[in-house]
């Protein structure tokens, strides 16, 4: 049995793209699309990034000890899933990037793809990381 963590990125919105929504109705998006399951709607969610547990362990581990950002990782070997959404994207770039230094190549890696990931949050609050242990 293998198991690996699998990183899901929100890949679409429930919303028209091809109109502009007015700033003043954009809280009101958002706030749809927090609610979404309630209202109909259902996240489409894509793999972003995945590695294998043994792995992920060793890569969380080159974050500090006892930080928010290793705490808010560790949630996936304590609970299964974690989400990361716009209130931990500062903890958690600020927390690999830092650590950075003393990954591996493919920690590193995985640490830039998070970094993106992050990213595309910032410039749109709306997407959110799904972060799962899968057994299979």
């Amino acid at each position: 049995m293998s198991e690996t963590v699998v990183f899901s990125q929100l890949s679409r919105k429930f919303i028209d793209e091809n109109d502009a929504t007015p700033d003043a109705a954009q809280q009101v998006v958002y706030y749809s699309l927090a609610i979404g399951h309630h209202l109909g709607v259902i996240d489409c969610l894509e793999t972003a990034l995945s590695c294998p547990w043994p792995d992920y362990l060793a890569w969380i581990a080159t974050l500090a000890e006892g930080s928010m950002a290793r705490r808010k990782m560790e949630g996936v070997p304590k609970y299964g899933e974690i989400v990361i959404d716009a209130n931990h994207i500062a903890m958690l770039a600020s927390a690999f990037d830092a650590a950075l230094s003393v990954q591996t190549p493919q920690q590193q890696a995985w640490s830039k793809i998070l970094l993106s990931m992050l990213h595309d949050i910032h410039q749109e609050s709306a997407i959110y990381l799904m972060v799962r242990r899968l057994r299979d």
